[in-house]
């Protein structure tokens, strides 16, 4: 799943290849995203092509010998010669005059061989860590030892460059590859990445296209380049690893037109752990050598005091479930309450929305281009369970893509103060570029910390540790970058443990760097009036026991509402007035689940928490905010965590075991008889856990506010 789809797909034919094309249509001068080095294919331009395809006409295909493109099985396919004539067929397939051309690597290459032999078919080109033959292996690289294969012994670092120990061991070779070239701090996921789609490629091909390739006439290239007129933005990390950044500072003083941005202290791809970084410089770039319109920015990130007739927020809501909603809800009309006049806009996506809409909230237009979280976190889950640190993982582009929405958003608006419910892409991001803040930014969370889950392994332990790391060092660097950092809830509702091996416990760094509200309920019990008269406005009746099931505003809990609809029929034999009502979420289509007597689908319900207040006992996930909700109405319920899911299986049930509420079921324990026991057993109990605070949304409007 893709943040975004191309308008058209299709095929450029040329020297006995099928060369996969992809188009982003748009009004717009064209960008030409070149493939890089035949191991992997344009998959690589993940985090670049969706904030692209939003201001130019983009164009990405896959090299010949990778992706959906054929793969000739001839060595001398893949020469230079060959790749820049492939370049220009799919500029001719896809009937483009001239393009802004950008290539990573050996893509960066192919951009400087354009710019020389074709200048009349580019605006403009961005070579990215590009290599050329007058400069070597980076300066400092010791020259590989010579393997040999009959020892029983790998090779060592660079000498595994040799075709032998590819179809010996392609899988270790990736691993020292993608580890060595993506030195920089927190680099993981590209590594990951990397491994993975280089996993596909048969080993012959790169190794073909790194033998004795430059087939043509070196010096009549550099002689073009020393004359070349093609406006030219180099970009190198100066601690690359991979390819010489004195080949670049060697062109920005030969060729003419060209300029050097240098990223101090990143390795090799630029693009992949600085993409924000890269696309503004690519953006910037494309706008001056085309005369497109320029990126929307302001003149000063330095935050200015509002005047008293100029208050403007813009509130960033979670899509993930709709507690968040309904407590951000509860927050800003507070704030509101607090600060008359205050104009507040919400860039939100569904179901957020329907909440917002609802309470006749101001939705951001902006908010249509935001690419869907809750899909992609469907799109990872299986028999109720989902890996959910993982699945962030995998969003990494649907974070890049959304931070530019809200970058843009705030730039365009003059916001005096973004708030953001654990919109994670904001967060991150802006640590990434701090440079980018333009206005007061309040942050909300109501856990901190990832935590592996025994279904990771080794790897994720190491992993989410980095994460945290990677939290802590951002803090540490920028430590007021958050102007408010807001917990909901209380010090002993943060989960025990440690961040990670020789990091902070969770405890204790959340306690130095965040105020608490208490949780944020969204509602107040005490508001909902006599239980008998709200049961009666819902439609439940006196003669019956009612039970709720719920599973939030993701399609992630079908699984859970299929097994729990399976056991009505034997809960209800032993509990004759048992009416099981099952609130399905805006994401499940109730016509799509099985039709059982005694059981009814909801598919969203405004103001949910009245009818979980009003029910007799319930059935949910392991959500944070309705597991809450239960809690502060004092109704007993089952809530059944995600399988893999570190925040509902430790933040949330710490939090749950401190209020001494609710019975947690495993999945694979919900039989028939299993759910009808429970049910039976928490009708006759009585709740006693502590009271959940009812002035967090006004205590945390209070910590809010106090930045306007």
């Amino acid at each position: 799943m893709r943040v975004t789809e191309p308008t058209t797909t299709g095929v450029a034919h040329r020297d006995g290849a099928d060369i996969h094309v992809e188009i982003y249509e748009r009004d717009a001068p064209t960008i030409l995203l070149l493939p890089t080095w035949e191991i992997i294919d344009s998959r690589q331009w993940k985090g670049q092509v969706p904030y692209l395809a939003r201001h130019f006409r983009v164009v990405r295909y896959d090299a010949a010998g990778t992706g959906q493109s054929s793969k000739p099985m001839r060595p001398e396919r893949y020469s230079h010669a060959n790749r820049m004539a492939d370049a220009l067929a799919v500029l001719d397939a896809t009937q483009t005059e001239r393009a802004v051309a950008v290539g990573f690597s050996a893509g960066g290459s192919l951009a400087l061989l354009l710019a020389a032999f074709h200048p009349e078919r580019l605006h403009g080109a961005v070579p990215l860590a590009a290599g050329h033959p007058r400069f070597g292996a980076p300066p400092g690289r010791p020259e590989p030892a010579p393997w040999d294969p009959d020892s029983g012994d790998p090779p060592q670092e660079w000498a595994s460059f040799d075709l032998r120990w590819w179809n010996r061991d392609w899988e270790s070779f990736l691993h020292w590859f993608m580890t060595t070239i993506n030195s920089d701090p927190h680099s993981t996921k590209i590594v990951d990445e990397g491994m993975e789609w280089a996993s596909e490629q048969v080993p012959e091909i790169p190794w073909w296209s790194i033998q004795d390739s430059w087939d043509l006439d070196v010096d009549d290239w550099y002689d073009r380049l020393a004359t070349c007129q093609v406006p030219t933005l180099l970009i190198h990390g100066d601690a690359d690893t991979n390819t010489d950044y004195q080949a670049s500072v060697y062109l920005s003083q030969t060729m003419p037109k060209a300029t050097l941005h240098t990223v101090p202290g990143a390795d090799h791809p630029v693009n992949a752990r600085f993409p924000v970084l890269f696309n503004h410089l690519v953006h910037d770039f494309a706008a001056e050598v085309t005369g497109a319109p320029s990126r929307p920015t302001l003149h000063s990130s330095a935050y200015v005091a509002p005047a008293s007739d100029r208050r403007k927020v813009l509130y960033l809501s979670s899509p993930i479930g709709l507690g968040h909603a309904r407590r951000d809800v509860a927050i800003a009309e507070s704030l509101q309450a607090s600060h008359p006049g205050l104009t507040i806009d919400w860039l939100a996506q569904d179901p957020v929305t329907r909440v917002l809409e609802a309470s006749g909230h101001r939705i951001h237009p902006a908010s249509a281009l935001l690419a869907s979280e809750s899909a992609r976190f469907e799109a990872d889950c299986g028999d109720h369970a989902l890996d959910a640190f993982e699945s962030v993982r995998d969003m990494n582009d649907v974070l890049v893509h959304n931070f530019h929405i809200m970058n843009e958003a705030v730039a365009e608006g003059g916001y005096d103060l973004v708030i953001g419910d654990e919109a994670w892409d904001t967060d991150h991001h802006l640590h990434e570029n701090p440079s980018l803040k333009r206005a007061q930014f309040a942050w909300l969370t109501d856990f901190v910390g990832f935590v592996p889950m025994p279904a990771g392994g080794e790897r994720q332990a190491a992993v989410t540790a980095d994460y945290n790391l990677e939290m802590i060092e951002h803090i540490d660097r920028h430590p007021h970058l958050r102007d408010r950092a807001v917990f909901v809830g209380d010090p002993e509702d943060i989960a025990p443990g440690t961040l990670g091996p020789g990091l902070p416990g969770i405890r204790e760094w959340t306690q130095a760097h965040f105020d608490f509200a208490g949780y944020v309920t969204g509602f107040d019990p005490r508001n909902l009036g006599d239980r008998d008269k709200l049961r009666a406005s819902i439609g439940f009746k006196d003669t019956e026991l009612v039970c709720v099931v719920s599973v939030g505003g993701t399609g992630v809990g079908r699984r859970l509402i299929e097994r729990i609809v399976a056991a009505a029929p034997q809960a209800r034999a032993a509990i004759p007035q048992l009416r099981m009502v099952v609130v399905t979420g805006p994401r499940i289509d109730p016509a799509t689940l099985p039709h059982v007597d005694g059981v009814e689908y909801h598919s969203y319900v405004d103001r949910l928490y009245r009818w979980l207040a009003a029910c007799d006992v319930a059935i949910v996930q392991g959500g944070l905010t309705t597991t809450m909700e239960l809690t502060a109405a004092k109704v007993p319920f089952i809530y059944v965590p995600l399988r893999d899911h570190f925040e509902q299986n430790v933040h949330v049930h710490a939090r749950l075991q401190r209020y001494g509420a609710g019975m947690r079921m495993d999945y694979d324990s919900l039989t028939p008889a299993a759910v009808a026991s429970a049910i039976h057993d928490l009708l006759s109990s009585t709740p006693d856990y502590l009271d959940v605070a009812t002035d967090g949304a006004h205590r945390a409007a209070r910590m809010i506010g106090e930045l306007l």
